[in-house]
């Protein structure tokens, strides 16, 4: 079982908790508890892409333009 899974399903037993441990609305807890995780995963994703510095271009990189 995946990290990824085993968030899903640790969340969604807590979803279940929280509503009383009613039984027969396993998917719609499932559903939200993936979505949850998803979305945080999906933050802390863009969050570290959008840390990274860019890379600096070498000296010599640069773009000749043409006279008009």
């Amino acid at each position: 079982m995946s990290d990824l899974e085993q968030a899903i399903r640790e969340r969604a037993y807590q979803i279940w908790m929280e509503s009383g441990g009613a039984d027969g609305h396993a998917e719609r807890h499932w559903l939200e508890a993936q979505r949850e995780v998803l979305s945080a995963s999906l933050v802390a994703r863009v969050s570290k892409v959008g840390a990274e510095k860019p890379k600096a271009k070498p000296a010599g990189a640069r773009k000749k333009r043409r006279a008009a």
